[in-house]
Order: structure tokens, then C-alpha cells, then sequence
């Protein structure tokens, strides 16, 4: 198989998925939320086994296992309750949003002598508006948004993609 058909393969089966996780977001949301899951507990194993197998002093292993335990602890409450591990999830989505909408605008302020103002305005602006809609229709939105976002992703990753394996086709020839 020549490389220009993987990345085009690859890039398909990216949108597929992208338009599976946007023709079913609750699903999608769940499936973030047990993956999330499954990786807070392997970390949270791994640094409890790596204190252990470490040399640290008293005080700084206690605090590795400490943390081992809540991520290990993080890992089956998500794993056992996804739907509130969905909700938790969209919430901090939803702060995060809304904390870099609010820090690009402040760091547009600072740039209003320079051509890059208006775009850093408007788009810390967007994403200030988007939470709040978000936050204004958190009971239907909120299962849904991490499904809407991985589909989203999905769908413009497969794109850049496909673009990637026509370009690497034409370099070819």
C-alpha cells in the first residue's frame, strides 16, 4: 500500500467515526468518560506501584500514594458511575471554556496597538458566549457536549487527512 492511501484510509475512517460520535453524542460522551476513565486508574497504579518500587524519603512517597489512591479512586468513579463521570467532564469543559475565552480577551486588551486585537477579541469573545450558552442549557447540553466535540475533531482531523495523502500523492509524482 502506497503511504498517500494510508493517510487517506486513515483520514476516512476518522470522519466515519466523527459522524458515528455526532449521530449519537451521548453515546460518544459516555465512551470519553469510560476511557477517562480507564486512564486515571492506570495512572493512578502506576504511581502508587512506582513510589513503592522508589526511593524516596517518608513524606514524599506518602504523597505519591496519597495521589496514586485519588486518581485510582477518580479512575472507578468513572468507571462505575458514567453518567455523573459525563456531567463532571462537561463541567470542566464548560471552566475551561470559559477561563481561556476570558484570558484571551484580557489578552486582547493588551493588544490593541497591534493588528492582532480584533481576532483575539472576537475570539475569546466566542468562546465566552459559547460557554454561557452552554451553561444557560447545561441539562441537554452538557451530555452531549463531549460527544459533539470529539465528533467534531473527528471530522476535521479525517479532513486535514485526506488533504495530507493528496498532497503526499502529488509530492510523489
Amino acid at each position: 500500500m502506497k503511504p498517500w492511501n494510508k493517510w487517506l484510509l486513515l483520514g476516512l475512517v476518522s470522519i466515519a467515526f466523527g459522524i458515528f460520535a455526532l449521530g449519537n453524542t451521548v453515546l460518544a460522551s459516555l465512551a470519553i468518560t469510560t476511557l477517562t476513565g480507564i486512564l486515571f486508574l492506570l495512572s493512578g497504579g502506576f504511581q502508587i506501584a512506582g513510589s513503592f518500587m522508589g526511593e524516596d524519603s517518608g513524606a514524599h512517597k506518602a504523597l505519591n500514594i496519597l495521589l496514586g489512591a485519588l486518581l485510582v479512586f477518580l479512575g472507578l468513579s468513572f468507571l462505575f458511575n458514567p453518567f455523573e463521570g459525563v456531567v463532571s467532564l462537561a463541567l470542566l469543559v464548560l471552566v475551561l471554556l470559559i477561563a481561556n475565552g476570558i484570558v484571551r480577551v484580557v489578552l486582547a486588551w493588551r493588544m490593541r496597538a497591534s493588528p492582532f486585537f480584533w481576532p483575539m477579541l472576537i475570539s475569546g469573545a466566542v468562546s465566552v458566549l459559547l460557554g454561557g450558552y452552554i451553561a444557560a442549557n447545561f441539562a441537554t447540553v452538557g451530555p452531549q457536549i463531549l460527544g459533539i466535540l470529539l465528533g467534531v475533531e473527528l471530522l476535521f482531523n479525517g479532513m486535514g487527512l485526506v488533504v495530507l495523502s493528496f498532497f503526499v500523492r502529488a509530492m510523489r509524482k
